[in-house]
């Protein structure tokens, strides 16, 4: 079994890091339920059927376990210490107990008026204990599956926890696996190790993963290094990058640049003209991934709406993203300004981004990467054979694919080109278990597949035709290889003989 474990933070976090500050971006946390938010005033959230405000979690810690009370207000919870077991009464089997439904004596009706009233889950919870005419017959461990289940119903909890690569990419594997191409958790981890992803390093990412491989590099390296994204199409989706809230110094070392002149600049003839006959795809990169964000916020909602509507058909983990633009009025510049002042706002944020654009082109003109990361929706082959290029030699990659069959075909291409060493397709195995008192033991669903990884380094090419001495060797290499040693000659000969 192959998992990977929460990230550490390289750089040193000071002592206000731990609270929650208005506008940073936060994950809601109920039971296996997560939802990523950015928390802001008088801002109201939906969350598992639930509705509040997130004003009181901030200046609290992260970590911090609320209470929704009425008015959709969070308060803080204390852990209250359960009664020892020695008190309890519990039954040696559950043989003689039939779940015909009659034996819970409180109507929906009862529970419904409860709730009314204002009273809270956790007494909601023991009523339901006391009029239930046989839990004192179930066993210990029937008892606590029973009060969890009615805890999990009843019970307003949520838990406010910082965003981290592996709490998120749990969130987008539960809930909307087809945005980051199938890839759980534990085959992300597996590609940060094979990348050597660290702080100071210099490496080219091609993802369609809704940003979070790129979150998780940003993360790894810390605010240290340079990232180069190459994406397709008008602009990058950083939907699941933004959820990590990266302060801003994080993003002066992230470059990105467009896939369809990646040939032009292996061929030589790119230029700066290039870049600005274009503007509307390669210029105006914040403008496209801004409303690329919106129109999956939008997305999400609907299918949160429809989701949570039928809870019992959802029995395993789920999650979902709310990306919340932090000011209204910069969605519409036009309304605050003039078209004047909009036109050179526009021009100026365009300006931006080509030079930008520009920066990024000189990175991968050098040709001296530290490493390459490729986790796209497209085929494996051409992307990988074309970006290799720009990899130093004695430099790892990794590529992934929901499935085996492109990256079989990409690794007998490589083998045919040159140039790697050390290629490897595997695929991570993940198995969860349930680790409680007496009945630990696997848990009976488990992932079918989190993708395949085709990993390994790169060498150089050129230095055999380059050095005239290494090439003099191996000709003397070649010819020793094909003559036969004198000792066998003597035996053949010996033999005619």
């Amino acid at each position: 079994m192959e998992g990977s474990g929460e990230q550490s933070d390289p750089q040193p976090q000071h002592p206000r890091d731990h609270r929650i500050r208005d506008g940073d971006f936060v994950v809601l946390k109920r039971e296996d339920v997560f939802k990523a938010v950015q928390v802001q005033r008088r801002k109201k959230v939906t969350f598992e059927k639930q509705w509040f405000y997130l004003d009181n979690v901030i200046g609290h810690s992260y970590g911090t376990t609320f209470e929704v009370t009425s008015g959709g207000s969070l308060q803080p919870t204390k852990k209250k210490e359960e009664p020892p077991s020695e008190t309890k009464e519990a039954g040696t089997d559950n043989r003689n107990i039939v779940d015909d439904g009659k034996s819970q004596k409180l109507t929906q009706d009862d529970i419904k008026a409860l709730k009314d009233k204002g009273i809270k889950g956790e007494e909601i919870v023991q009523q339901l204990i006391e009029n239930s005419t046989t839990f004192r017959d179930k066993t210990e461990f029937a008892q606590d599956k029973y009060i969890k289940k009615k805890k999990k119903k009843y019970e307003a909890i949520i838990t406010v926890v910082k965003p981290s690569t592996r709490i998120l990419s749990i969130m987008y594997y539960a809930r909307e696996p087809g945005k980051i191409n199938h890839m759980r958790y534990d085959t992300l981890a597996q590609m940060l190790t094979l990348g050597n992803i660290r702080a100071g390093n210099k490496m080219i990412v091609m993802e369609t993963c809704a940003g979070l491989v790129l979150g998780a590099m940003m993360e790894r390296m810390g605010g240290f290094g340079s990232i180069i994204q190459l994406y397709p199409g008008g602009g990058p989706v950083r939907a699941a990058t933004a959820c990590f809230g990266f302060p801003k110094s994080f993003l002066s070392g992230l470059y990105e640049f467009p896939l369809n002149k990646v040939g032009s600049l292996l061929n030589g003839t790119f230029s700066a003209e290039m870049l600005s006959s274009e503007p509307k795809d390669s210029a105006s990169v914040e403008e496209s991934s801004d409303t690329l964000e919106e129109k999956q916020t939008s997305e999400q909602e609907n299918e949160d709406s429809m989701a949570e509507a039928p809870e019992s058909n959802h029995p395993k983990e789920q999650g979902a993203v709310e990306i919340i633009s932090p000011d209204p009025a910069y969605k519409e510049p036009k309304e605050r300004g003039s078209k004047k002042d909009y036109s050179q706002e526009k021009q100026r944020r365009q300006e931006e981004q080509r030079k930008r654009h520009l920066e990024a082109a000189a990175l991968l003109s050098e040709r001296n990467a530290d490493g390459l990361i490729v986790a796209s929706r497209f085929h494996p082959t051409p992307l990988l054979l074309s970006l290799l290029d720009f990899v130093a030699p004695s430099r790892p990659f990794v590529v992934y694919c929901q499935y085996k069959e492109p990256l079989l075909e990409c690794y007998t291409k490589l083998r045919e080109r040159g140039g790697v060493i050390n290629l490897r397709l595997s695929e991570t195995w993940l198995r969860n278990y349930q680790v409680l008192p007496d009945r630990s033991h696997p848990k009976l669903l488990m992932s079918g597949g989190g993708g395949y990884l085709l990993s390994g380094f790169t060498v150089a090419m050129e230095n055999l035709k380059a050095d005239p001495s290494l090439k003099s060797n191996s000709s003397t290499l070649e010819l020793h290889e094909t003559e036969e040693p004198a000792a066998k000659k003597w035996k053949y000969l010996e033999s005619d003989s």
